[in-house]
């Protein structure tokens, strides 16, 4: 991946940078988005210089009017992304493309600037580049990168800002999940949803977040590692869960996942698995799929497996649903074969372990 000089984004060496020892320390237990790296990126726009003043500088606090827009309207966006470091010491970007082509839809739908996808994709590699000793051998994670935007005028009034800063921001990550869980469990949320047609479901801002954050409390109540949220107008079909998108794995290794339909996130994740369970001869059905129906099918042995995945978590097993009425056990809440075969598969890539046959893997240069 060629970063080109298409735009100018000067560097600025933090000279408080942690020591070659105490970043070593922080590479070997990393947990996830705990620690931060030594550099930050901010682009700054307004309608009249467009996207303008790019730099590289050193991590810390900015300085915000207590009236931006984002304090009091919510106008922010972000994504999830993973810089690799593979065994032969390249360093890998997971299909960075979808990710730039994802945040400038939030952006439309939230009404910002749109930032070009060539300038997203020259900051990110060129972040990479200047953090690359901030990433983990492979065995214990991967650099998670948080690029996000925010409107940063300040007023009161409800209209769209006419300045933004987009940052960029990262942290060595290891597991999401404590890795001495087999599986999760997973609450089914039978009074909040997150999402109604016509909102903000399909795109990744802050409020939708934020909005998930009572229905994760009652998940907590009742012992679940996590959540299902079920649709907004009839209240029974099944559409993902707190931060991730979910697969349902049938006896016969048909694989299902609730449709895109303008109310659940368009995971990249997600779809990099329909193609890979797609070309490993697995049936992978988008369809409505109710609460009852995945109750009965439990009940009845036709689901085999269940999991979550997005680029925090990856593939995570689901071991257990549970709801008011009852809990409901899967596979004896172990991993199941093709929810493993498809995390190593995925994994493999993503770390160019194995011949990337889709060019997802991009390269930073």
């Amino acid at each position: 991946m060629n970063s080109g000089k298409q735009f100018p984004i000067k560097f600025s060496q933090n000279p408080n940078s942690l020591s070659k020892k105490e970043r070593e320390a922080i590479l070997k237990k990393p947990g996830f988005g705990q620690k931060f790296t030594d550099h930050m990126l901010i682009i700054h726009y307004n309608d009249e210089k467009k996207w303008h003043d790019a730099e590289i500088k050193a991590y810390g606090p900015i300085s915000l009017d207590p009236a931006v827009c984002v304090f009091h309207y919510a106008q922010e966006i972000f994504e999830g992304m993973k810089a690799y470091k593979a065994n032969d010491g390249r360093i890998l970007l997971f299909r960075p493309e979808a990710n730039a082509k994802r945040f400038a839809n939030s952006a439309k739908r939230l009404a910002m600037a749109q930032l070009p996808e060539s300038i997203y994709l020259q900051a990110i590699n060129e972040f990479v580049k200047a953090e690359k000793n901030w990433i983990p051998d492979q065995e214990i994670g991967s650099l998670y990168l948080r690029p996000f935007m925010i409107a940063s005028k300040p007023y009161l009034g409800v209209k769209p800002s006419p300045e933004y800063l987009f940052m960029l921001i990262a942290s060595p990550a290891g597991s999401y999940f404590s890795k001495d869980a087999q599986s999760v469990s997973v609450w089914v949320s039978e009074f909040y949803t997150r999402a109604a047609p016509g909102g903000t479901g399909e795109v990744k801002c802050g409020g939708n977040y934020a909005a998930s954050l009572a229905a994760q409390q009652e998940a907590t109540k009742n012992q679940c590692d996590q959540l299902i949220f079920l649709d907004s107008v009839e209240h029974k079909w099944i559409e993902e869960m707190g931060g991730m998108n979910i697969f349902f794995v049938f006896k016969d290794g048909t694989l299902l996942t609730p449709p895109l339909s303008g109310t659940i996130l368009p995971g990249i994740t997600r779809d990099s698995l329909i193609t890979l369970a797609k070309d490993k001869g697995l049936t992978v059905k988008q369809e409505k799929y109710s609460i009852h129906q995945l109750i009965d099918d439990i009940q009845s042995k036709k689901i085999s497996e269940i999991f979550a995945c997005g680029t925090a978590a990856v593939i995570t097993p689901i071991g257990k649903i549970k709801n008011s009425k009852g809990e409901y056990i899967i596979n004896e809440g172990k991993s199941g074969k093709i929810t493993q075969e498809l995390r190593k598969s995925l994994i493999d890539i993503q770390f160019g372990n194995v011949i990337d046959p889709y060019q997802w893997v991009k390269v930073v240069k």
